[in-house]
């Protein structure tokens, strides 16, 4: 191993924290570099130095050389434990923090954030969604002011006022010549807008997490440094693997017996029940059975055209189950994305056929087909009652992207690009409001038959990360420009998503409360809602939304965690990961559409409502293992595998769904978004590590 990084800084919240489980074993393999090699570590965070140093304290992180604390305005010495006085000499020239906040007042409507933020170099503010334009001003007022000062913000949120040298960039280039070290010796690792000063620094490399903010990510497009495929410290030590400070990245098992300290106690009770002793050798045994399994049940999903919905050799099909002998945009790409840790030529043949498939039936206008016909190649656009998919083109653009990222067949994605230009087109269409979220019509997605509109919630994540996607693929083929537009609009996205679908009776800290803002008063809920339409909203937890922003970073671990928590409680796991909807719809509810009985569907407990879908199911224990609850993610892996096995003709079917009552299977055998989705969740449990 050779590498000429000497120092190491990264961030701590959501880079290095936020992943307890990952969090540890970043400490455990720092630890085993040999000191004389190991690079000083230094961490860079927007926390005050008291703050900072009791959260090192309280987490399982190593003890850094040095810590920069307060957006950059102070270096602490962790060996002397002393602030490094030079430094704070440099702070305080031409520094007026009482003239810099009048200059804010005047112009913008910000609040100024609690004291435990500010400190003598650092003034700190609330400032919700301030366009580009706005921060602008502000920057141009300040200097007509007579001010030298740093205005940072980050997170559409936080808005902080520093003296002219304090970033976290110019800190840490201070310490590099004061440690005497070159900018091409050190490594930074970060997740927020406030990190992108660090990786400005002359020849310095870097490490952009996966869970990391659009403005990161836009900050460092045409940058050389290295995007971790991970979230938090996993993606940091993926990082590090990278740049050879670590020789690789074992398991967590194989080093130390995972803590549960830092988990609510009902939550420490599940980690202590789902120990690792928990899976005995013949579980894990049955576990390597079920994935074998699942990938004959894919592979017999494999057509000329494409991933079939089903396979088409095992299904009966009649009258409307007629459009099951397709590839499918929504199903065919989510097969796709899941399938793509697989290194097997037929199947990877597969995906891009399933690509090209689609691609090449898309309308002049841009709507990907909703599926495409096997016999005879004809597109349709439209599902039950000629209502046309919206996230069927979503998931096509997310699983361009990623099919791209991970076979890097430039001239075919190029070759693509125009169309899937043309489909970000349409679907931007729908926003016909300009309010960043979509407007869905009825049975317009996945649940093609059940009554949602408007702002439906999956749809809403689906679109957050298409933006991403879409801005990520601009920025491998080298249009930073463009690239920066989709990624700076996802931002505003999630926004409005979290503003929109997680009610709450606190008052946003710049904003007063609306006749429109009594409507949706539902005090405070542990999860996002299913839907929001200007006139109700739908207070139900759609299981399958919720997972997916996380999975999708729309929410922080802090919420993702109620939200789990109010998942599990109410049981959603039970008989089998997972139902899709919580509570169901009951005829006599007002949600209740009386189209629901047909072909006896969508009764309570059935299919779209609040049915047990396996492909979500594996979605669930991807869930579980990024909030750092492997063990548990294990046991929900085993039970999902016993579902899957159970079958209507025989076993190991893989079927599309099965009843929440009874757990028995329904719908079609072989499901490919059951079986690929199986086979993710596998991968992402770490099952091959065992």
């Amino acid at each position: 191993m050779t590498s000429t990084i000497k120092l190491f800084c990264a961030d701590l919240d959501g880079t290095l924290l936020g992943k307890p489980d990952s969090t540890l074993l970043f400490k455990q393999i720092w630890e085993t570099i040999p000191e004389a090699t190991r690079p000083v570590l230094v961490y860079n965070t927007g926390r005050l130095l008291q703050d900072a140093l009791r959260t090192i304290q309280r987490s399982d992180l190593p003890l850094p050389q040095y810590l920069i604390c307060g957006v950059g305005t102070t270096i602490y010495d962790m060996q002397k434990r002393s602030v490094m006085r030079e430094f704070a000499e440099i702070m305080s020239e031409n520094w007026d923090r009482e003239r810099a906040e009048q200059v804010v007042l005047g112009i913008t409507n910000a609040v100024r954030q609690p004291g435990q933020f500010q400190n003598a170099f650092k003034s700190s503010w609330y400032l919700h969604q301030a366009p580009v334009e706005q921060i602008t001003l502000l920057e141009k007022n300040l200097v007509d002011a007579g001010l030298e000062v740093v205005v940072v913000y980050s997170s559409s949120r936080d808005l902080d006022i520093l003296p002219k040298y304090a970033n976290k960039g110019n800190a840490l280039e201070w310490l590099l010549r004061h440690l005497a070290l070159a900018g091409h010796e050190a490594l930074v690792a970060g997740d927020s807008g406030n990190d992108s000063a660090m990786f400005q620094i002359p020849g310095v490399r870097g490490i952009v997490v996966e869970n990391a903010q659009p403005e990161l990510v836009e900050a460092t497009l045409g940058q050389e440094c290295f995007r971790a495929q991970r979230i938090c410290a996993d993606g940091v030590l993926e990082g590090l693997f990278h740049y050879g400070v670590i020789p690789n990245v074992c398991s967590l098992e194989a080093t130390h017996e995972p803590r549960h300290r830092h988990f609510e106690p009902e939550i420490r009770q599940l980690l202590n029940e789902a120990s690792p002793e928990a899976l005995t050798p013949e579980d894990r045994a049955y576990l390597q059975t079920a994935y074998q399994k699942a990938i004959a049940a894919l592979k017999k999903n494999i057509t000329p055209m494409g991933f079939s919905a089903c396979s088409l050799d095992d299904n009966e099909t009649r009258g409307t189950d007629a459009n099951y002998r397709s590839v499918w945009a929504r199903d065919g790409a989510i097969t796709i994305i899941a399938s793509l840790s697989l290194d097997d030529p037929d199947i990877r043949n597969c995906q891009r056929q399933t690509l090209r498939t689609l691609l090449s039936q898309a309308s002049p206008h841009g709507q990907i087909p909703a599926n495409v016909r096997i016999a005879d190649g004809a597109p349709d656009y439209s599902g039950v009652g000629g209502i046309c998919s919206i996230d069927g083109g979503l998931w096509v653009i997310i699983a361009a992207y990623e099919y791209y990222r991970v076979t890097r067949e430039t001239s075919f994605i190029r070759e693509h690009l125009p169309i899937l230009q043309r489909a970000m087109d349409w679907l931007t269409a729908h926003d016909s409001n300009y309010d960043a979220l979509l407007e869905i019509p009825e049975a317009g997605d996945w649940t093609d038959l059940f009554g949602r509109s408007y702002n439906v919630l999956v749809d809403q994540i689906i679109w957050y990360r298409a933006n991403i996607a879409f801005g990520r693929l601009l920025e491998s083929l080298g249009q930073s420009k463009r690239a920066g537009e989709y990624l700076r609009w996802s931002q505003s996205i999630k926004m409005a998503i979290l503003q929109r679908f997680w009610p709450t009776t606190a008052l946003s800290p710049n904003s007063t409360r609306t006749f429109a803002d009594m409507q949706f008063s539902l005090g405070d809920t542990a999860y996002l809602l299913a839907q929001v339409t200007p006139f109700d909203f739908n207070w139900r937890c759609d299981v399958y939304g919720n997972i997916l922003a996380f999975l999708f970073n729309v929410l922080d671990v802090e919420r993702a965690r109620h939200a789990f928590r109010f998942m599990w409680g109410v049981g959603v796991n039970e008989p089998f990961p997972v139902t899709n909807l919580y509570p169901v719809v009951a005829p006599g509810d007002p949600d209740w559409k009386p189209y629901y009985a047909v072909n006896l569907l969508n009764l309570p407990n059935h299919y779209h409502n609040g049915g047990i879908w396996p492909f979500i199911g594996a979605k669930w224990v991807q869930f579980i293992v990024r909030l750092g609850m492997r063990p548990l993610a294990l046991q929900e892996l085993l039970k999902l595998a016993r579902l899957n096995q159970r079958g209507v003709q025989g076993e190991w079917e893989f079927n599309e769904w099965a009843h929440a009552r009874t757990g028995n299977p329904m719908g079609k055998a072989y499901q490919a978004w059951s079986a690929a989705e199986f086979i993710l969740a596998c991968h992402e449990a770490g099952l091959d590590e065992n």
